[in-house]
């Protein structure tokens, strides 16, 4: 069919179409048909806003949470556990020989004070070596030269008693 003939046929039928027009039920079916998708559609889409917006939060939250979190310090005995023992042992040693240093500090102030500071030197070295541990490709060099270190502390604390022990002599021998 063409263009014309389409439109003489309007034209003839007009008032055929005008007659059949659907009844008020069919367009009240149909509105509320109507009615019905706009509520499903509308109620739809803040459920997923809201579900987006949960996830949102929490995952917002367990970032702040996780970054928060201070990171568990790496230790010796976690790269090395034969080192592990070693600093426990001449930690503890450590600890025993410096409380004995400070029974005689009472004695001789001055005298404690040149052996104080030079084993806060090794204890200060010590702490940036342990530092150094946390960021170091090369762990295993650090935790050696951190187990020296504390041997040498461990040297230092038996040499200073030593000299404390032989002015203590010295001291008695003269009183004599």
């Amino acid at each position: 069919m063409n263009k014309r003939s389409i439109e003489e046929y309007i034209k003839e039928n007009k008032k055929e179409f005008d007659f059949k027009t659907p009844s008020d039920q069919l367009w009240a079916r149909i509105d509320a048909g109507l009615d019905k998708e706009k509520v499903k559609k509308k109620s739809v889409m803040p459920f997923w806003f809201g579900i987006a917006a949960s996830l949102m939060l929490i995952m917002t939250v367990t970032f702040i949470y996780t970054s928060r979190k201070p990171v568990q310090e790496l230790q010796i005995a976690d790269i090395s556990p034969v080192y592990g023992k070693k600093e426990m042992k001449f930690a503890s040693l450590i600890e025993e020989k410096k409380d004995s240093l400070q029974v005689y500090a009472k004695k001789n102030p001055v005298l404690y004070a040149k052996f104080s500071a030079d084993l806060n030197q090794l204890g200060e070295d010590y702490e940036k070596m342990k530092k150094e541990l946390q960021r170091s490709p090369n762990q295993e060099v650090v935790v050696r030269a951190m187990v020296k270190n504390l041997e040498l502390q461990l040297q230092v604390i038996n040499q200073q008693l030593s000299i404390i022990n032989e002015v203590n002599q010295y001291k008695e021998e003269n009183q004599i």
